[in-house]
């Protein structure tokens, strides 16, 4: 089912556009949360250690190759709304070559700097083979991650956002249940966990890319009824210029945001593996907890963008007030939530016998839950600027937010200990959410 984001009530149509959205996001969480509840009843808490290190790691590799496909689909997006398919089709084409290219360096520059890598993140050695393991499986998963997103990002552009949730929903199942019997039931360890992973991983990228190329109009020959839009398309250098330039600034700024948690993950490494297995649960249930609002960031981004595109100016007013009434009320009900529940939300993936691994992680959540209007608005406020074609906005609010936690949180943990790495995460929220508010009052 498509939407046009440009006709219609502004709330009802970012709203159904988004839960799609949305529920993606949720199951693909939960699986995080069955991965991390599998490995961690299965095997142990040191695996559950190793794990959650390799999940920060593979995050931050994953957002580069994400974050660029985010920033083509912000090109297809504008566009489609400005109705120029061939100029959309141009887009598509010089995107996939470049971003398949990068997304082939980096797993071939993964493999090569592993050891380099996890001893930079100062990983214990009574987990470090066990991550090394996992790592080394899961990394060639990285290219049918790149399937998934790219036509993940192309399909929302033009409203269709049910279809990606679709596959999603098909690899997330197929996950979890391969995760439990390789683990679970053929215990094969971490390398099971990691099989399991690439196995679904396969299945959704190459799944979502063969629908895409035999039902979305913008892919035929002549762009279905939607302009004129025929003939031979090229990947012309000024067509690759522009996706480099908007692509490499939303990948960077993605890789920024991740490359800081995983600075921060490797001042966590050195307090031990029971602040590292606190920390793996805690982020896995914070992340959780917030992501609908960072997806739905990225639906209001498409629908800005669409509307940008198409120069409607009174929808993109009308739509970002909607956006920020609606974040502001759902991160201030699952603030109250995981604050309040912080102890039990723990017991889910750490047995109750585990009392200081509990101890810490809900003091990790307490001190993350009081806060997540401030990266719901944050979220807004990258969709925002990634959607009229200003990403290196974007990127500046990602450094001024994780350079400030990463300062913060490396200059204070020796003397406060790992309480001042949890408060330092929502002082750079609220400092890069004031430059962001600022920058959008001169355009509005």
């Amino acid at each position: 089912m498509k939407y046009d984001l440009t006709k219609g009530n502004v709330t009802i149509t970012m709203l159904r556009f988004a839960v799609p959205m949305i529920l993606g996001n949720v199951l693909q969480q939960c699986y995080n949360l069955a991965d991390t509840w599998i490995v961690g009843r299965y095997i142990g808490s040191s695996a559950l250690a190793a794990v959650g290190s390799a999940y920060t790691l593979m995050t931050f590799l994953n957002s580069l190759i994400i974050g660029m496909c985010m920033g083509s689909g912000a090109l297809f997006s504008i566009s489609y709304g400005r109705r120029d398919i061939r100029k959309m089709r141009e887009y598509i084409a010089a995107s996939f070559v470049f971003v398949l290219g990068i997304t082939v360096v980096i797993t071939v520059a993964s493999f090569l700097f592993l050891h380099p890598i996890l001893k930079v993140m100062q990983i214990p050695a009574d987990v470090y083979d066990m991550m090394f393991a996992y790592v080394k499986i899961i990394l060639y998963g990285l290219v049918f991650i790149f399937l998934y997103n790219y036509f993940s990002f192309l399909l929302r552009s033009t409203g269709n956002s049910v279809v990606p949730l679709v596959f999603l929903g098909i690899s997330t199942v197929l996950n979890i249940v391969l995760d439990y019997i390789f683990v679970a039931v053929l215990d094969r360890g971490v390398e099971g966990a990691a099989e399991a992973t690439v196995i679904a991983q396969i299945i959704s990228g190459i799944g979502i890319g063969v629908y895409s190329f035999v039902k979305e109009p913008v892919l035929q020959k002549h762009g279905g009824d939607l302009t004129q839009a025929g003939g031979h398309i090229r990947i012309r250098a000024s067509v690759l210029g522009e996706i480099f330039s908007y692509s490499a600034a939303t990948g960077i700024q993605q890789s920024v945001m991740n490359f800081g948690i995983l600075m921060v993950q490797g001042l966590v490494n050195s307090f031990g593996t029971a602040v590292m297995a606190a920390f793996a649960a805690g982020v896995k249930i914070d992340t959780l907890a917030y992501m609908p609002a960072q997806e739905f960031g990225n639906a209001y981004s498409i629908f800005i963008s669409q509307n940008y595109g198409a120069d409607e100016k009174d929808r993109i007013k009308k739509g970002t007030k909607s956006a920020l009434v609606m974040v502001l009320v759902f991160c201030a009900v699952i603030s109250a939530g995981v604050f309040l529940l912080a102890p039990r939300l723990m017991e889910i993936f750490i047995s109750p016998e585990e009392t200081q691994i509990i101890r810490i992680g809900a003091g990790y959540l307490r001190i993350e839950g009081a806060c997540y209007c401030g990266i719901g608005i944050l979220f807004l406020l990258y969709g925002y600027f990634r959607a009229v074609e200003r990403p290196r906005i974007s990127l500046l609010l990602t450094v001024i937010s994780l350079g400030t936690r990463v300062v913060l949180a490396y200059a204070l943990a020796p003397s406060f200990g790992v309480d001042a790495i949890w408060w330092a995460v929502p002082v750079g929220w609220a400092l890069a959410d004031i430059m962001g508010a600022l920058l959008v009052k001169k355009r509005l």
